[in-house]
């Protein structure tokens, strides 16, 4: 008996052949190890245009960093991860592959992308002890000025759009088919512009604390007033906390206009140096450390602690938090120059007084957006043009946090509306990020196996608030 094959079979044959070592021959990389993974990845450097609309401008190289999948033959749709910021980068959250990305890992790749900008892949950089020591406007201008001025790169090459298109680069370079697309925070926005930008290369989409396409970032002061209250009223419900910060909310706003009076005059070591510091307290300083705390349960959870330590006069609590961020590095985590390029191309020209206004009224941020806005006439990047909001096919998965002081559940529900598959899930005791909580990586993992199926998030119920400090020794036992 003779065989027979089609010339449809043998063609189909050779084309899958042709792709799988293609897939081989592109994805060896080198041996890396990197901060937050006791083991060693595979690490590749890609080079991608400067200019995607003009080659001719040069290139630069992005660093990527590839998990291999547990199984020894994976799914061939990995999962990119997107940072977010902007300027945060694919390694500076390479430690989520012991909790976000465990299950998913199982059967597919977890591929790290620096975005341009960020990470090992030209890190635009600030002395973040310049910015971060900034107390006054004028002062944080200053060193944003100093810093900018030795800045050679093109900032306006620096936007998500291009950010989108190195995405592609990358996805050709180690010979994926279509990606699962994974952001976080600003890598939502990112993700969903990859989504739009290149339809046919993304099988599934996981967006975690979601931008929404109208969202202005500058303009958070809303969002993190809602927060900070949720903590107020949190508090005033816990039978411990309220008797140990009966007026919490009154003493954060004696000490808001005291700080904004001038009259709050710190003297004290500082924590890293031991440098004897003294400073007038502005409300720069004051308004960053409180929205920073409620980014997190972990953090939040000292807010009323911290609050009632300063009332009392006793700024130790907050200074300890305020350096908090500064210990991991001198320059910190977010590229601060990559952040002012996105912001101040896609998100500022957007920002209308009208805008600003309704966004501060009644809110501690107020000025915080204008703090930003101020900023960008030293970068000089032109608008950006804004990308149509067009339907994302994909089937996407929406994760929030109710107490997320920048993109809580209401900017989710406004991105869901240019979704066909959107399926919203929201944690209630959570902040800006809870891929890693409780069964959250058990739910992306299973929604990825089943993109079509509904998402059963009972099992968020079991995720317990973390309770309030109720005094120098931590919580109640």
């Amino acid at each position: 008996m003779k065989l027979r094959i089609s010339w449809t079979a043998l063609v189909l044959t050779l084309g899958v052949l042709l792709a799988v070592d293609a897939k081989a021959a592109a994805q060896p990389g080198r041996g890396c190890h990197l901060r937050g993974s006791e083991e060693a990845l595979r690490c590749h450097d890609i080079n991608v245009p400067l200019d995607p609309q003009r080659k001719e401008a040069g290139q630069l190289k992005l660093h990527v960093a590839v998990a291999p999948a547990f199984r020894p033959v994976p799914n061939s749709d990995p999962v990119f991860v997107l940072a977010g910021g902007p300027g945060e980068a694919g390694s500076d959250v390479v430690m989520l592959l012991e909790s976000a990305f465990k299950r998913m890992r199982a059967t597919r790749d977890i591929v790290f992308i620096d975005q341009r900008g960020t990470g090992l892949s030209g890190k635009l950089r600030c002395s973040e002890q310049q910015v971060g020591d900034a107390d006054t406007d004028s002062e944080m201008k200053e060193a944003l000025g100093k810093c900018l001025a030795a800045i050679k790169q093109p900032l306006g090459l620096y936007s998500t759009a291009n950010a989108a298109a190195d995405i592609e680069q990358v996805r050709l370079a180690l010979g994926y088919g279509k990606v699962n697309v994974f952001g976080g925070s600003y890598g939502t926005r990112l993700g969903q512009h990859y989504a739009r930008s290149y339809p046919a290369s993304v099988r599934t989409l996981i967006l975690d604390g979601v931008a929404a396409p109208e969202q202005v970032i500058p303009a958070a002061a809303q969002d993190a007033q809602l927060a900070l209250e949720g903590i107020f009223k949190r508090c005033a419900e816990d039978k411990a906390c309220a008797q140990a910060y009966p007026q919490l909310a009154k003493e954060f706003e004696t000490l808001l206009a005291r700080v904004d009076a001038g009259a709050v005059k710190l003297d004290f070591a500082h924590p890293r140096s031991r440098k004897r510091m003294k400073l007038t307290l502005g409300n720069l300083r004051f308004v960053s450390v409180i929205h920073g705390a409620l980014y997190s349960p972990q953090d939040s959870q000292r807010l009323p602690y911290i609050i009632h330590s300063a009332y009392e006069g006793n700024w130790g609590p907050f200074l300890a938090r305020s350096y908090a961020t500064s210990d991991y590095s001198p320059e910190g985590l977010i590229s601060m120059p990559l952040y002012l390029a996105v912001v101040c191309s896609e998100d500022v020209p957007r920002l209308t007084d009208e805008v600003r206004s309704a966004d501060e009224r009644g809110s501690f941020m107020r000025g915080h957006a204008a703090r930003i806005a101020d900023a960008c006439p030293l970068l000089k990047v032109p608008a950006a043009p804004q990308q149509a909001v067009s339907q994302i096919a994909a089937p996407t998965l929406l994760l929030s946090g109710a107490y997320d002081p920048i993109t809580p559940p209401r900017r989710a529900e406004s991105a869901a509306k240019a979704m066909a598959k959107a399926k919203h899930i929201v944690v209630a005791n959570a902040g800006h990020g809870v891929s890693r909580l409780g069964c959250v990586p058990r739910l992306m993992r299973d929604f990825l196996d089943k993109p079509e199926a509904n998402v059963d998030s009972g099992c968020l119920r079991e995720i317990a608030p973390i309770p309030f400090q109720l005094g120098h020794a931590g919580a109640k036992p």
